[in-house]
């Protein structure tokens, strides 16, 4: 199946890294190539690295871009980011933009096992390789089931989940989205049931836990931002506020200059900022694209300029 995605926030994205046209940009999260395919259109002798973990991606856009002269396909997670460039040559950049979280593409296709609105094995792996949900659901504590439905999913009845899922797999493994789906609709209130899908917080969490995408996140950034060449910027679309701490937490401390107390005279602890914020505020869908496309309506872009 080609991979399908609608880019999200593309212009305000593309148009916030301040494409230079000899400059060197990564799309470190690829999936279709919406966004790698408009800053190709604003290159001239620069270079486009489109980097993705699923092998779905990288076919796609491979092809795409087949006879761009200025795109480089590279396989594999952002959060190698440097090592993956370093092995190309490639030791600085203009800019870099990541959009986090599950594509179009890997809600829709079924086999995958992102949704619990079709039934298929329950998968989750954006690499397609690796630990599967089933793995994390058929083998994790109780405990440990709680804590990742709670952290990654914010979801109250975390408790009476995995306790419900831990009891069902003594019977016989959860193997399938719409059998985790059932379990979780059985063990939450009949009131929780009529605002949504009550299945949707627990496969949040446990996409996120069989991805890291959290931990991808951090050490992505850092990577992304040493990469950065001085006046080079970093995009990041998030899709869920755990997601969006992070990247506004640590682009904070990026900006943030001396620490010293305010009663002191002068500064001693030599803290310059690092960078410069270029979205005071985190830029939302407007309406038009909300009308074309319900899945931006959770999506916030952050942009900094390093200094």
């Amino acid at each position: 199946m080609e991979f399908k995605h609608i880019p999200v926030l593309l212009q305000e994205t593309v148009d916030g890294l301040n494409i230079k046209p000899n400059g060197i940009y990564v799309d470190g999260t690829a999936g279709g190539g919406g966004h790698s395919a408009e800053i190709l259109s604003r290159l001239e002798l620069g270079k486009l690295v489109s980097i993705d973990q699923d092998p779905d991606a990288i076919k796609t856009v491979t092809e795409r871009f087949r006879d761009n002269p200025n795109s480089i396909i590279i396989k594999g997670n952002f959060s190698n980011i440097k090592e993956l460039l370093n092995n190309r040559g490639i030791n600085q950049v203009d800019g870099v933009m990541l959009d986090i979280g599950v594509s179009s593409h890997q809600l829709d296709t079924g086999e995958r096992g992102f949704s619990f609105h079709e039934d298929a094995p329950l998968d989750m792996r954006m690499s397609q390789s690796g630990t599967s949900a089933a793995d994390l659901v058929n083998t994790l504590s109780q405990k440990e089931l709680s804590k990742i439905i709670y952290s990654y999913g914010e979801e109250k009845f975390a408790d009476s989940i995995s306790k419900s899922i831990v009891k069902q797999r003594e019977s016989a493994p959860i193997k399938t989205t719409f059998q985790l789906a059932e379990i979780i609709r059985n063990s939450v209130p009949e009131r929780v049931r009529r605002n949504g899908h009550p299945a949707r917080k627990t496969f949040q969490a446990l996409r996120i836990a069989v991805n890291h995408e959290l931990e991808a996140l951090e050490k992505g950034m850092d990577e992304a931002f040493e990469l950065l060449a001085p006046g080079g910027r970093l995009a990041i679309i998030t899709f869920h506020s755990l997601e969006d701490r992070i990247v506004k937490q640590k682009m904070a401390g990026w900006f943030q200059g001396c620490t010293c107390p305010p009663d002191f005279p002068v500064c001693v602890c030599g803290k310059k900022p690092h960078a410069l914020s270029i979205t005071r505020k985190p830029i939302v869908a407007n309406t038009q694209e909300l009308s074309d496309n319900p899945r931006s309506r959770s999506a916030k872009l952050r942009i900094c300029e390093k200094i």
